[in-house]
């Protein structure tokens, strides 16, 4: 164990260092804001269970419990049943707090998580560059066979050089000059040097336009080699870029996936870089009866070098679907199946982790998002349930009846601790106790710990 350790001490360290932050920074600013408004705080604690660590200083005991899955600030003014006779805030005399001064209290957490996340964002944006394209050029990455952009010639590593005479350098400048554009004609410069004005149609989706059918270029970099696959055997690692397979330059995830989908039983070249170095190996994709494609057994690592706030916004869009298909019939057993826990949220931690110090950074900024988000959910226990009760309390001038509060409470309180155990002891089944097979796809965490669709690769 202790050999581990050391092998492994500085991921450990940086899984442990983020993790805690995104916690600290959560119960911090229920903390601040609580002592700003005048509220008597008798804990603030990060994890639970039993503390390896406490102290009290100014009637306050801070703490640090062996379970890092939470933290708590005890606040016995907030407490739900705080009107109870033989309440503590009651028996200690403890004046009532305003039901605006609750919900300032409860709307700390989720915003100094939000404040770290777009500060990390930031500096995902600038350190991240090398993980993705370099911007001045429009590059396409896909382009779908069945769109009227292919029919039109328009191919995998063209590049749009301007939308109706105006210069394009990066997608969300082509993005905003198609949808400026009633008819859009696109200057395209083919791989061969020859140039193109196509005129094509655009689409209209929630309020956006785009061009159907074309997608940007994107750098293919593994997260993991699943167990058992011939990805593992040919020797490919976290961290790896794919470069070439089969000889063809890969520009996006996508045509990767369709390359190895043609190649199946076929032995094939494979270039990588490595730590700055190219290396040819050789992998063999494998066909799947269950997604009726072939495969090679990777899972792509997604980081997300878009501008700060487009990050946070596809972080957003990410878990706001995943309650979307929660309360969707035909979506919610697919769903709940991809929904993780604490172990999963520290499992995907370690491999964003053994990638690189920016991959971990960008993975917390989505763990603070959905945290956010999540802890916004009208439930008991969360903040959301903290604030409507203290709406309710506006609303209606007097609290919510202590023996109703109590029952909820202490129903979603036992609901919640069993669905942690749930997703504690699926985690560690998944992650730990299941060996997935060389061709399964892998089962990919969504919650709060959330990866992109497309991180599943072939």
């Amino acid at each position: 164990m202790l050999e581990w350790i050391l092998a492994n001490g500085y991921a450990l360290f940086v899984v442990l260092l983020l993790f805690g932050l995104t916690i600290f920074v959560h119960e911090l600013g229920h903390f601040l804001v609580a002592r700003w408004c005048g509220l008597t705080v008798d804990t603030f604690a990060i994890g639970f269970g039993p503390a390896i660590w406490k102290r009290t200083i100014n009637g306050v005991e801070y703490k640090i419990g062996i379970l890092p899955f939470g933290g708590y600030v005890a606040l016995p003014q907030m407490d739900p049943a705080g009107e109870r006779p033989d309440s503590e805030a009651k028996s200690r005399e403890l004046p009532p707090v305003t039901p605006g001064r609750k919900i300032l209290v409860a709307l700390a957490g989720v915003t100094c998580n939000m404040i770290l996340a777009i500060a990390i964002a930031y500096v995902v944006y600038w350190g991240g560059q090398s993980y993705a394209p370099p911007e001045g050029r429009v590059v396409l990455g896909y382009v779908e066979p069945d769109s009227e952009a292919y029919a039109a010639g328009v191919r995998i590593g063209d590049t749009i050089e301007a939308v109706n005479g105006k210069p394009v350098g990066t997608w969300d400048a082509f993005i905003m000059e198609v949808a400026l554009s009633d008819a859009p004609t696109l200057t395209v410069q083919h791989a061969d040097g020859q140039r193109a004005e196509l005129s094509l149609a655009r689409r209209e989706f929630m309020g956006a336009s785009f061009i159907p059918g074309v997608a940007p270029m994107n750098y293919c970099y593994v997260l993991r080699a699943r167990p058992g696959s011939s990805a593992e055997a040919a020797g490919l690692k976290n961290g790896d870029r794919i470069l070439q397979i089969d000889g063809i330059e890969v520009f996006s995830r996508e045509h990767l996936i369709d390359i190895v989908n043609a190649r199946g039983g076929v032995t094939v070249p494979i270039i990588i870089e490595r730590a700055g170095a190219r290396l040819e190996l050789a992998v063999t994709p494998a066909y799947d009866e269950a997604l009726g494609r072939a495969l090679i057994g990777i899972e792509f690592n997604t980081l997300d070098v878009k501008k700060p706030w487009a990050q946070i916004k596809a972080h957003a869009t990410l878990i706001f679907r995943l309650l979307k298909a929660l309360t969707t019939p035909r979506e919610a057993k697919a769903a709940a199946g991809a929904v993780g826990g604490p172990v999963a949220i520290l499992s995907m931690f370690w491999l964003y982790v053994q990638g690189s110090f920016i991959m971990a950074l960008w993975f917390t900024c989505l763990l603070n998002v959905n945290l956010a988000v999540l802890n916004l959910l009208p439930i008991p226990v969360l903040d959301g349930g903290h604030i409507m009760l203290s709406i309710w309390e506006w609303i209606t001038r007097r609290p919510a009846s202590y023996r109703v509060v109590s029952i909820i409470w202490n129903g979603s309180a036992i609901l919640l601790i069993a669905l942690f155990s749930v997703l504690t002891w699926r985690d560690i089944d998944r992650f730990f106790l299941r060996r997935p097979s060389a061709s399964a796809p892998a089962e990919q965490p969504v919650s709060t710990n959330a990866v992109p669709a497309d991180a599943v690769g072939p």
